[in-house]
């Protein structure tokens, strides 16, 4: 279909400068301080022999709060700008004496013009952007202990935001310090490029030197997976048990960083929240693309290195120039095309992810999850709450087309009780990605579990939903902290310590049993098994299989 999600969102009522920020999120210093186990106690140190730590590039030092140790932006790659920039990640320079690594690290190039611009987005997502640069392949960790010889379970987070947008510590959900310290984990969260400098295909146009431009940013994910390996054991982890988690866009790097051949070894679980991805783009669009790019810059094909000179910000708008003119030229349906990984047959195989039986991916399990209500329109519009089946119906057709009727009437029969305005979220959420990567990861191996998040705050009037980002901050022991989300409270955190508790035993064992949910049974195509998250959880065979039946063909 021509008409994508975007286009139907605005029809009814989501702003673009939403839109633009929806799928990020915060910063610590707008949190409020964490709860303390003994408030008359000093819980912050920070000094000159706190927190120090071996890296294979040198001693770093951050500072331990609530029993932590905490690093912040930690250089796990060169700076990207320059003559490195469309290049492989090249690794830091060594230092000499001690790196202080005790805040965030540059957020990489992207457009941030009016990211504050709608008062209510700013509120519940409080975005958490500091200065933004080429040199932005940092990471950040959480651990309980460093060099003690343990083998804490590690998860490396990988931020939404589409390919475009976002960091490590965008949202106040993505902190690790929690789930760190209640699960006995080691967190590590992390920047990387994005857009049009991590996602230009010049292969096409610059030969081999730029053979792997057009999958840089994904070769990031793969050196930062390098410096966990290399160095996790000094912060007391397992090298030998990684599991990749994001969500949005996170959870399409997930999938896509899974199917890399540079993943072998390096990661031996997945979970993809509100996002993923089974193909890449195409390298006849993507090299397209790169030569659009090449004149949108106003150079010949003997002058590509001309465009690691252009002021990054200069650069992605006339990307940007170029994208719009391959959209209008060469239309794809959705959210498909764009600056994003490259199917060049080297770093990010041609075809499905998951369909080979003999490959590494063959032993990785995976978890899949999405929201009731991932689009949600209504939480500043109380009119489009209140609105008929008839309203509802032609603000559908923006997404649905002629298809509009029946996917409402489907949805309706599937939900009854619903009002319309909700049945038209549904809709708009739908888990039809999800089950389509549940269905292809199901004829591998290892097992996939699949859940559905409908868990819904008492804030708006009711009208947030169970929306895009909220699961988050209950994977990792977060509703405190990102109360702008959830509320604050019993009721949200006796959810989230069930769910951080089954990703800490899915991390460990591949299951995600024996932690407070009920049983959650292995997703086969057959039965569709969900575990439907809410204050009472369950387990139900593919709720919506019928609704879905009504959905065009992705």
């Amino acid at each position: 279909m021509k008409n994508s999600r975007r286009s139907f969102l605005q029809k009814v009522g989501v702003s673009s400068a939403t839109l633009a920020a929806a799928p990020f999120a915060v910063n610590a210093s707008t949190t409020p301080a964490p709860s303390h186990e003994n408030a008359d106690e000093q819980y912050l140190h920070i000094g000159d022999d706190i927190a120090v730590a071996n890296t294979s590039f040198g001693k770093i030092r951050g500072y331990q709060l609530n029993g932590v140790y905490t690093f912040l932006g930690v250089p796990y790659g060169a700076d990207t700008g320059g003559k490195n920039r469309f290049m492989p990640p090249q690794k830091p320079s060594p230092w000499e004496g001690i790196k202080d690594t005790i805040w965030w690290g540059n957020t990489a190039p992207q457009i941030m013009d009016r990211r504050y611009a709608n008062a209510h987005a700013s509120f519940a997502d409080h975005w958490n952007y500091d200065d933004v640069s080429e040199d932005c392949l940092k990471l950040n960790l959480w651990t309980n202990g460093l060099a003690d010889g343990k083998k804490r379970p590690v998860l490396v987070w990988l931020h939404g935001g589409g390919f475009t947008n976002g960091n490590g510590i965008e949202q106040d959900g993505y902190h690790g310090e929690n789930f760190a310290k209640k699960g006995e984990a080691v967190f590590v969260s992390i920047n990387h490029r994005l857009g049009p400098i991590g996602f230009t295909d010049l292969s096409g146009v610059g030969g081999d030197k730029y053979a792997a431009s057009g999958n840089v940013s994904q070769l990031d994910i793969i050196a930062s997976l390098h410096w966990v390996r290399d160095n996790i054991a000094n912060f007391g982890g397992d090298p030998g048990n990684v599991t990749i988690m994001g969500q949005s866009g996170g959870g399409a790097k997930v999938t896509c960083t899974m199917a890399m051949p540079a993943a072998k070894g390096l990661v031996h679980k997945g979970v993809a929240l509100s996002g993923s991805m089974l193909k890449a783009n195409s390298q006849e669009y993507s090299r397209k693309l790169g030569s659009f790019v090449l004149e949108a810059a106003g150079l010949g094909p003997t002058e590509v290195d001309k465009l690691q000179d252009i002021p990054w910000r200069t650069y992605i708008d006339l990307a940007n120039k170029a994208l719009d003119r391959m959209r209008k030229e060469n239309p794809l349906p959705g959210f498909r095309g764009g600056f994003g990984p490259v199917a060049d047959g080297v770093h990010v195989p041609a075809g499905e992810f998951f369909s080979n039986s003999t490959d590494h991916t063959n032993d990785m399990p995976l978890m899949i999850c999405t929201t009731f209500h991932e689009w949600g329109a209504t939480r500043t519009n109380a009119a489009l709450e209140a609105a008929g089946e008839s309203e509802i119906i032609e603000a559908m057709k923006s997404r649905f087309a002629d298809k509009a009727v029946a996917v409402y009437q489907a949805y309706k029969a599937n939900f009854p009780g619903k009002k319309p305005a909700e049945i038209m979220t549904l809709a708009a959420s739908n888990r039809q990605n999800a089950v389509a990567c549940g269905n292809a990861k199901a004829k591998q191996k290892a097992p996939v579990y699949m859940a559905w998040f409908g868990w819904e705050p008492n804030l708006y009037n009711g009208r947030m939903r169970a929306f895009h980002c909220i699961d988050i901050c209950f994977w990792y022991d977060n509703t405190d902290r990102m109360y702008t989300h959830t509320g604050g409270g019993k009721r949200p955190r006796v959810l989230a310590t069930k769910m951080s508790a089954s990703l800490l035993a899915f991390m460990k064992t591949g299951n995600p049993n024996g932690a407070g949910l009920p049983n959650w049974p292995k997703f086969t195509v057959e039965k569709g098994e969900t575990m439907v998250l809410n204050d009472v959880s369950e387990v139900q065979n593919d709720p919506d299989r019928s609704a879905r039946a009504a959905l065009p063909t992705a």
